[in-house]
């Protein structure tokens, strides 16, 4: 499935999991037990030596997911994930070059901020919807809603320190439309296999829109 922005993520479930894999074995596997639980947007970090094999593996054998590459730090970075198969990338931050990359591969970018003037650079470029990042280290709630004043055109993905107890607080916020995080794919449960705790998990994150509706 083709995105022409970002944002249409957040029409598939409040939460895109933030994924780190260790194993070729493990992304296929990972990603049909996320999706039986109702995720299908899979955000695979390329933080390991693998994540390239795994995305590529989940893009040609899970093709009810869409999965993106996270960690983009590079125009390299964009160039391989595009053709690891991926739908969208996420950056840490964001620079012009990075924005540039995505445009010219035609990769929709969910770019990371953390200040005012962050917001400022990515929407002159023509970004509306960002990553907020690391949440919980840079202001977490309380920061996002000082945002809402100077920018109501923009909307966010808080990512980074929240976990299933905290994600509420955040997507009960008007300029927050999903968030991101780590907890859906713990990696003890990983390392063992346990695909059923982590089809649970993401069964459980449609309570959390139901109790911000």
């Amino acid at each position: 499935m083709a995105l022409t922005s970002t944002l249409e993520l957040a029409e598939h479930g409040p939460v895109i999991p933030v994924i780190v894999l260790q194993r070729v074995a493990d992304a296929v596997p990972l990603a049909r037990a996320l999706v039986a639980g109702g995720v299908r947007v899979l955000e695979v970090t390329l933080r390991t030596p693998v994540a390239l094999a795994c995305i590529e593996a989940i893009a040609r054998d899970v093709p009810e997911a869409l999965v993106g590459a996270g960690t983009l730090r590079s125009a390299s970075d964009v160039r391989r994930a595009k053709d690891a198969g991926c739908v969208f990338g996420v950056s840490p931050g964001y620079t012009e070059a990075m924005g540039r990359a995505c445009l010219e591969a035609a990769l929709p970018l969910l770019p990371g901020v953390a200040t005012a003037s962050e917001v400022m650079l990515a929407a002159a470029d023509g970004f509306g919807f960002l990553k907020f990042f690391p949440a919980g280290a840079a202001g977490g709630v309380a920061l996002l809603k000082a945002l809402a004043g100077p920018f109501p055109d923009i909307a966010f993905c808080p990512t980074g320190g929240i976990d299933a107890a905290s994600a509420a607080s955040y997507l009960a916020l008007p300029n927050v439309k999903v968030c991101g995080g780590s907890w859906l794919t713990p990696a003890d449960a990983v390392a063992r296999g346990d695909w059923a705790a982590i089809t649970a998990l993401a069964r459980a994150t449609a309570s959390l829109r139901a109790r911000v509706g």
